[in-house]
């Protein structure tokens, strides 16, 4: 395992974080020179050839390499774990020096790809994305997920460096949830929407990130508003919670799958929710959502499955948030065989000997397109918690 990260954070490096995503097909230069890319049928397709596609036409058709901010975010947290690694005397990646002028390198990086024009702090993507034909997200809008990511990975960056402007920055994103996120009212409490456009307001990880986020510039700011907002879209989200502890991916009809990592998604906020604000009333709930997540999406041989009831497509996010959960709720030793098996096959089965993740495996031709995010950067973050549970 020791070996599979460092083949990784090599390969990240020698990139210097930079890469594709399986969304970025709007940024094909050659795509933007065509008259049919005002046409929202047009540019959903051509997204979707590209992310469907296991052959990689990136540098043909002119797509660039870039920063993505979530990417950098899940980096930096990566990097975060690895110096409490180092504090804890195992220098095999990185000296505490060389691990803090990294952690400071990619805060800055970070703050310089916030969006700017909202009431505070908050982040997009580095491409156009076309949603199902219901909104087309512009590059730089700003959600409320990369801006989760972005604001844990601060907070994690300053409580090493103690640099003020990086808390700062990141509080400072409760006020974008709080005055420029959309809200929708439920029976209980309302759902934050995913971005400030409309109509992007019916998914429950979304929320519930929202409410991480705002539970952790609770922690420090002791702002009731940001406290009493996290609680609102909390309840919301429980009251959606099924008999069996799983969730919907949302509201709508296309969004009524059950998936592994947004499930995962929704433990970790929960836990967040209730370790920053000391509001312990939704124990059970955690309880009953990893129950169902860890019956429903691992494989006793270490198989990571994509949905409850089917496999394929194994995607990478899938073995890369399960120690992430593990660690976040305080179950990873209880359940160490189970992640074991599960990064091992990962590792085994989804990594090139260049060092990168693949993208998805399928049960007939595999996407093995190195992307820097999705794949890269999120195993980066996963394998993190993996190597810093062991070294506890």
């Amino acid at each position: 395992m020791r070996k599979s990260f460092n083949l990784l954070k090599q390969y990240c490096e020698k990139e210097n974080f930079k890469g594709w995503d399986p969304y970025d097909g709007l940024n094909s230069k050659i795509f933007q020179v065509l008259p049919f890319k005002h046409w929202d049928i047009a540019r959903l397709a051509w997204i979707q050839g590209f992310k469907r596609s296991p052959f990689n036409f990136r540098k043909l058709l002119l797509v660039p390499k870039q920063y993505n901010a979530k990417g950098v975010g899940l980096f930096l947290n990566g990097y975060c774990n690895l110096y409490k690694i180092a504090e804890n005397g195992n220098l095999e990646y990185g000296t505490k020096d060389k691990l803090l002028k990294k952690i400071k390198e990619l805060s800055q990086l970070l703050i310089s790809l916030k969006t700017e024009g909202y009431s505070g702090a908050c982040w997009g993507y580095n491409f156009d994305w076309q949603a199902r034909r219901l909104f087309l997200f512009k590059k730089e809008t700003p959600t409320v997920v990369a801006t989760s990511f972005a604001v844990d990975a601060l907070i994690k960056a300053y409580e090493i460096t103690k640099n003020d402007v990086i808390l700062k920055t990141a509080l400072s994103s409760a006020e974008f949830i709080l005055n420029d996120l959309n809200r929708t009212n439920k029976e209980e409490g309302f759902l934050f929407s995913y971005s400030p456009l409309n109509g992007n307001n019916t998914v429950y990880n979304a929320s519930l990130l929202g409410s991480k986020t705002l539970a952790i510039c609770y922690h420090y700011t002791k702002d009731n508003r940001y406290k009493e907002a996290a609680y609102q879209s909390v309840i919301a989200c429980i009251n959606a919670q099924k008999e069996d502890g799983s969730w919907l991916y949302g509201e709508l009809p296309v969004q009524n799958w059950i998936d592994s990592f947004h499930t995962g998604y929704n433990l970790d906020a929960l836990a967040y929710y209730q370790k920053y604000t000391g509001d312990n009333q939704f124990q059970e709930n955690i309880k009953k959502g990893f129950n169902y997540y860890i019956n429903h999406f691992f494989e006793e041989d270490g198989t990571p499955k994509y949905y409850h009831n089917k496999t394929y497509p194994i995607d990478i996010h899938c073995p890369g948030q399960l120690p992430v959960t593990l660690s976040t709720l305080g179950l990873f030793k209880e359940h160490q065989n189970l992640v074991d098996n599960v990064t091992n096959w990962c590792v085994t089965t989804m990594q090139d000997k260049k060092g990168y993740f693949y993208y998805q495996m399928k049960k007939g031709v595999s996407s093995k397109i190195p992307y820097m995010r999705w794949s890269q950067a999120f195993m980066f973050y996963g394998l993190s918690y993996y190597l810093l549970e062991n070294n506890k």
